[in-house]
Parts: structure tokens; sequence; C-alpha cells
């Protein structure tokens, strides 16, 4: 039987597929700028990724994804949550690791099932180097993510996340939030406590474990330096 943290993930991959409107558009948020370079047919790099020779993971079938989507929107209906609620809805994520990993994991942020602690090491417009954790639910709530999944502004750790380091001015910052407090006195390195179920979530990638009910992704940089994603489950799906 899989663990809460895996169905969680696995529900919120299946629910993400409601931004696309066909299977095209499916094959096509697989497809890269250079893969459409070298091939020079889109047609051809839709196939190409529909047997696996192109895109992340083993693509669904056209039955597949019909299914799939099928039964994802009769999730939001059963649960009063229209698909345009969520901010990645019809966006075009390009090939950005951080977008399309945020995409997947909007749907159980916004519903308190999951509450993901993003950190992340980047450039700010400056060239400066700062990094953060960010409380991703918290985050949604307070700010417009359709800026950020159109990619018309970058997404970036700021002076009021949980965490905010800025390498060069050696500024530090620490916020508590709507979802977790900030331990700071931890000889290891930062901790923050869930004030829903009051567990503890332990960041540092050498510790034996993140804690309970919680789980570590590293996804490709991409345009950032590194990054790292905390996933919480906070609530069971009924």
């Amino acid at each position: 039987m899989p663990d809460e943290g895996t169905s969680l993930q696995s529900l919120a991959n299946e629910v993400n597929l409601t931004q696309y409107k066909t299977y095209e558009d499916y094959l096509d948020s697989q497809i890269t700028p250079t893969d459409l370079f070298y091939l020079e047919d889109k047609e051809l790099a839709r196939q190409l990724v529909e047997l696996g020779y192109r895109g992340s993971g083993e693509p669904l079938k056209r039955d597949e994804f019909e299914n799939k989507k099928k039964a994802a929107e009769n999730f939001r209906l059963q649960r009063g949550v229209p698909t345009k609620a969520l901010a990645n809805y019809g966006k075009n994520l390009g090939d950005s690791p951080l977008l399309k990993a945020l995409a997947d994991r909007e749907e159980a942020n916004r519903a308190g099932k999951l509450t993901s602690i993003v950190f992340l090491r980047t450039l700010n417009s400056r060239g400066q180097e700062i990094s953060g954790y960010i409380d991703y639910a918290h985050r949604l709530k307070s700010d417009d993510f359709d800026q950020y999944f159109s990619r018309a502004r970058k997404f970036l750790p700021r002076p009021s996340d949980l965490s905010f380091y800025n390498w060069e001015t050696q500024s530090c910052m620490s916020n508590a939030t709507s979802n977790f407090q900030v331990i700071t006195d931890n000889e290891h390195g930062l901790l923050f406590k869930n004030k829903r179920d009051r567990k503890i979530i332990d960041v540092d990638p050498e510790a034996p474990s993140p804690g309970d009910n919680t789980t570590c992704e590293f996804i490709e940089p991409g345009e950032h330096l590194q990054v790292l994603i905390f996933d919480h489950a906070t609530r069971r799906f009924g």
C-alpha cells in the first residue's frame, strides 16, 4: 500500500491534468525548444513523446489521459474546487522544472492537504545570490501566482518568507507563517514546526529523515542554482 505522501503526490499529478485541454496539449508540455530545433517537426516531436523517447517519465496513452483527466475533473466538482481556481491552469510552463513542480502541488496546497516548503537558491535581479525557505501554501494565499506560472515574473524568495538570506550583504531573516513556526536554536540548522499537527520538519538534506509524513524531493534547478521541496502531508484524503 503506498504511503500517504506518495498518494498525495499521485493525486496532485492527476488533478493537474485538467490544465490540458487536449491530449496534444499534454504531449506539447513535454516538448522542449531544443527538441523542436533539431526535429523541425512538432508532430514528430509529439510522436516521440508518446513513444517515450522524449519528455520525463512514462507518458500516458490517449485513453489513459482522457480517463485520468475525467476522474480529476470529477474530483474537483465533488469538492467544489473549480479548475479555473488554480493559477497554473492553461499556462505554458515551458521547460521550468520548478514551475512544473509547483503546478503539481498547487491543488493539494490550496486544499490544505499538503503544506510544501520550497528551498530556493538563486540569483536576484542584481545578480546577488539569495536563498530562502518558502511556505508555498502561505504564498499561494498572499501572492498572485498567475504572474509566475505565466512566466511574467520570476519566483524568488523574499525577506518575508520563512527564511531568507542574501549571500552578498549577509542579511538574514526568518518569519513565522500561517502554517509554520521557525526554530532557529537547533545546532544542526533550521527546523520548522507545522502549526496544525505540531510535527517537526527537518530541512537539513543530510538528515536521516525530514520528519513524520514529510518527504524531500530534489528538483532540477533549471534557471536557479538549487531547488528542494519538502512536502508535509497534513490531512488524509477521505
